[in-house]
């Protein structure tokens, strides 16, 4: 018996020339082991299937699958047909290799990657050695490599190219094993062996050596300024025809990257413009240069475009069965919906993406990924989960090398310290992302006014003016109302306070309707210094917009922060926990009651003389008067009296 579990006639008419009847079945039928029609045989489970198949004498096995090959005629049968043939196959048989050839070209076009990948094994197994043999290798560890698998990419594209000389197989294997070194965290093995074997074929093969330094810039971004400059000269030096759509995406790569790292053309217009117009006709096709587009977007600003693009490429790896490349793409799709204030989405796609990487055992995509974690974790003022996201994101996969997840991990950390109002620890943690070797990338650029913030609350401006002017002439360049907004608000943070006002009003006035986040910590900013000046009635309006926003996307530090200005103001807003808190504050003054608020929720005196702009003395004074109205003796006592998730 066979071992197919439920087919039609062929297993009947198999039958027959082995001297089998349809009554044969009978004391099998009658023990339920089998289920029997006009048409089916069908074993009752897999397991009894497998018991019976693997009982048999392997002789009468090879017997059986003869049968039912020749059995199996008609068009439609041809992979059931090929495999039968390959089972009984004991050794080299081209015939038999190229209708497994011919299977797995129809498993991959319908996705089935697993299943192509296991048909071009066994049909080079079943060929002698030479080309053919490990081109069908070859095949199987680009087939296995849309699947994600790492440790089997690896074997049988080492196995192809231990089978031939022909340079074009070997170089389309050390691709496969650079990928799978990338999805390791192995960068600089992944970098080095694709700059290799780009320069092995870029005489034959241009195209081929510019996708392979693509993946190679790719790597090499994750290293390094010095790494990415060489291998972006190396794309630029490649002889690519001026027509082609992947020079076109060659040529935007390498101005991005040097732009990016401050050396070559830094016409951000120009280059804008470009990717813009290559994002709207696809980026050339390829699922590569798309990703390349998508990223070139982010760099230049345009969250939108780069989101659409991103987007659909998404969907074409769904489509496609794409799971090995899915992580990266959902990493960007996660990214652009970070970058646009959609958290929730971000959230949703960036935990698909890193169970994906995880089950994988792609620590490169795992470490970054966790690094847009600990960022949305940040908003919402999580301290546990953003610092847990953040130690995976600084997780170093390869000795010597910058962490994938580097500069979000730092930008997370130090949004995370500005929620909380701990400006020094922010500031030194930005300043750390900004004067290391992953300063270029896109936590780069955007977490300046992040800085900026920290260090005007700390009372060195001067550590701004350099960050703000590189951030003023990306702005000049992209072209991006969002950047723009910004700038405003950095400058307003900066200027005197005759013009302070109109600065933070133009912020507002340009800050997308969609990116609640970003707007509503400008208004947070221009309410504390609206109350600063004086101006109570203004400022309530904008902290009480402020507070609202953030109340409404969980990011409880940003609206506590609010809320504690509004009571500065006079207005009042009761907080969860206000209750169990039992009046307890009521004793204080308002001042004492938000110094009291921020040191239960562990400031120094620095810190919380920083957020109520105090000196360090004046709230050391505060707590020192209202200790002994609480009836409490130490800080450690607070926390009771004022809990940290109620109003400061």
């Amino acid at each position: 018996m066979t071992a197919t579990s439920s087919c039609a006639r062929p297993p009947l008419s198999a039958a027959a020339p082995l001297g089998c009847r349809p009554t044969d079945l009978v004391p099998a039928e009658t023990a339920g082991l089998l289920q029997v029609d006009s048409r089916t045989v069908r074993f009752r489970h897999p397991l009894v299937r497998s018991a019976v198949y693997q009982a048999a004498p392997v002789s009468l096995r090879l017997v059986v699958h003869t049968a039912l090959a020749e059995a199996l005629h008609r068009p439609e049968d041809a992979d059931r047909r090929a495999w039968h043939h390959a089972v009984v196959a004991t050794g080299p048989d081209e015939q038999v290799a190229a209708e497994l050839e011919s299977t797995a070209r129809r498993a991959t076009e319908r996705s089935g990657h697993v299943a192509a990948a296991a048909a071009y094994e066994r049909a080079a197994q079943l060929t002698e050695s030479g080309t053919d043999r490990a081109r069908r290798l070859v095949l199987a560890a680009e087939a296995i490599a849309e699947e994600g698998d790492i440790d089997r990419m690896v074997e049988l594209a080492r196995h192809g190219a231990a089978s031939t000389d022909d340079p074009a197989l070997t170089v389309r294997a050390i691709r496969v094993r650079a990928a799978a070194a990338f999805h390791h965290g192995l960068l600089r093995t992944a970098c080095r062996s694709l700059t290799e074997a780009a320069e092995l074929t870029r005489a034959d093969d241009p195209a081929l050596a510019a996708r392979m330094m693509l993946d190679a810039v790719h790597a090499a971004w994750y290293l390094g300024k010095d790494e990415i400059a060489d291998t972006a000269d190396r794309l630029d030096a490649l002889p690519l025809p001026p027509d082609d759509p992947l020079t076109h995406v060659a040529r935007l790569l390498t101005w991005t990257v040097r732009s990016a790292i401050g050396q070559g053309d830094r016409n951000h217009g120009t280059l804008t413009r470009r990717i813009a117009a290559a994002g709207r006709t696809g980026f050339g096709g390829p699922h590569d240069t798309i990703l390349v587009g998508a990223t070139s977007l982010q760099a230049t600003g345009q969250d939108t475009e780069a989101h659409r693009v991103a987007g659909e490429l998404l969907a074409r790896c769904r489509d496609r069965g794409w799971i090995g490349r899915t992580p990266p793409v959902l990493a960007c799709v996660a990214r652009t919906s970070t970058f646009l204030g959609r958290h929730t989405d971000a959230w949703d796609e960036a935990t698909e993406a890193l169970n994906i990487a995880q089950e994988l055992g792609h620590r490169q995509w795992t470490a970054e990924i966790s690094g847009v974690l600990a960022y949305l974790a940040a908003v919402t003022g999580d301290e546990r989960r953003c610092h847990a996201f953040a130690d995976d994101a600084l997780a170093a996969p390869e000795p010597g090398a910058a962490p994938p997840g580097m500069s979000w991990a730092h930008w997370a950390l130090a949004l995370l310290d500005l929620g909380h109002a701990r400006w020094e620890s922010a500031r030194t943690r930005l300043a750390v992302l900004h004067a290391g070797p992953v300063s270029h990338q896109l936590p780069g650029l955007r977490s300046i006014p992040d800085l900026v913030e920290a260090a005007v609350r700390l009372g060195r401006p001067a550590d701004a003016r350099e960050p703000l002017a590189r951030l003023t002439a990306w702005a000049h360049d992209a072209a991006q109302p969002w950047i723009d907004a910004h700038v405003q608000r950095c400058r307003a943070l900066l200027a005197p306070e005759t013009e302070a006002a109109e600065l933070y009003r133009a912020a507002l006035r340009l800050h997308p309707d969609d990116r609640h986040f970003e707007r509503a910590r400008t208004a947070l900013l221009y309410g504390e210094w609206l109350r600063r000046t004086r101006r109570k009635s203004e400022a309530r309006t904008q902290l009480r917009d402020a507070f609202e926003t953030f109340r409404r996307l969980g990011a409880t530090p940003w609206a506590e922060r609010a809320r504690a200005e509004l009571d500065a103001t006079g207005e009042v807003v009761p907080g969860p926990g206000a209750e169990a808190a039992g009046g307890a504050l009521s004793v204080l003054t308002s001042q004492e009651r938000k110094i009291i608020r921020l040191a239960a929720r562990g400031l120094s005196n620095r810190d919380i003389a920083a957020q109520l702009f105090l000196g360090p003395r004046t709230a050391g004074y505060h707590l020192y008067k209202a200790f002994p109205k609480l009836g409490v003796t130490a800080r450690t006592e607070l926390a009771v009296l004022a809990p940290t998730d109620a109003a400061p």
